[in-house]
């Protein structure tokens, strides 16, 4: 898991967390996806997490599921959406991350989904309905060709078990700051940072924070504990409907004001 242990050095070096912003592929389009992943890049996003979109995403909430309908009213089926892997590499893009559901993947093979994934150059898949006891055939496709798995841990994740969950995970872990789905509505930061704490004594992976992360302050507050942040439904709101340019610049905007933030650490 090269790749994962570069970026996390590379932000250590610089005395900040990793920035992951997440962002639905084909929404609305192909290429409004392309301008905004690359301009996330220019922004400072170290990695980029990118959701094949679904018709019964679980984790997702209201706004990444409104996301995943736009996406797949206009045509992002999961070969066109790898095919946007594709082309991220070949126009120079940040690294990327996989964010897909189960039975997709299932449906579409395990060795073929990772051998695609591999071929673009991407890090690794986050699959979050697959419990880590189920996980074995997708992990070890994807080490395979050196891609990580990565594994969420819940609040109410008892020690023991996150500490299983840690050990099947690849390149970092991922801490689900609150209970309930993805969305912007906001999070009590220091229940999050004493979970960090916590699972700093059973695991030796970065810890990356995700859901409820929309603003700035949530940053610097999380960035104290965490080794990243993930940001998806803020961002995806920030982007209000644009396309193409426009979303781009609206993008590039929000991340860059993360991006101070996460200095200011």
């Amino acid at each position: 898991m090269a790749g994962y242990a570069e970026i996390f050095a590379r932000a250590r070096r610089e005395g900040r967390p990793v920035l992951i912003p997440y962002v639905m592929a084909g929404d609305p389009d192909p290429e409004t996806t392309m301008a905004v992943v690359l301009a996330l890049a220019e922004a400072g996003a170290d990695a980029v997490e990118l959701g094949i979109p679904y018709s019964d995403p679980l984790a997702d909430g209201p706004t990444i599921q409104a996301a995943g309908q736009r996406a797949l009213a206009g045509g992002a089926t999961f070969e066109a959406v790898l095919a946007l892997f594709d082309r991220l590499r070949v126009a120079g893009g940040p690294p990327l991350i996989a964010f897909g559901y189960a039975n997709p993947i299932e449906r579409y093979g395990h060795a073929r989904f990772a051998q695609r994934l591999a071929a673009a150059g991407a890090l690794g898949a986050i699959v979050p309905d697959l419990p880590f006891e189920e996980c074995g055939g997708l992990r070890s496709e994807l080490q395979a060709r050196g891609l990580g798995l990565t594994q969420l841990v819940a609040p109410t994740t008892s020690n023991k078990r996150a500490a299983q969950i840690a050990a099947a995970s690849d390149g970092f872990l991922y801490v689900v700051s609150r209970m309930g789905v993805t969305g912007a509505g906001g999070i009590d930061t220091a229940p999050v940072v004493d979970q960090v704490h916590r699972l700093r004594g059973l695991t030796e992976l970065p810890l990356a924070v995700g859901f409820g992360i929309s603003k700035a302050e949530h940053v610097e507050a999380i960035a104290l504990a965490a080794d990243g942040v993930i940001v998806g439904s803020a961002l995806i709101d920030a982007l209000g409907g644009r396309r193409g340019d426009s979303a781009a610049n609206a993008a590039r905007a929000f991340v860059a004001s993360l991006k101070i933030a996460a200095h200011k650490t």
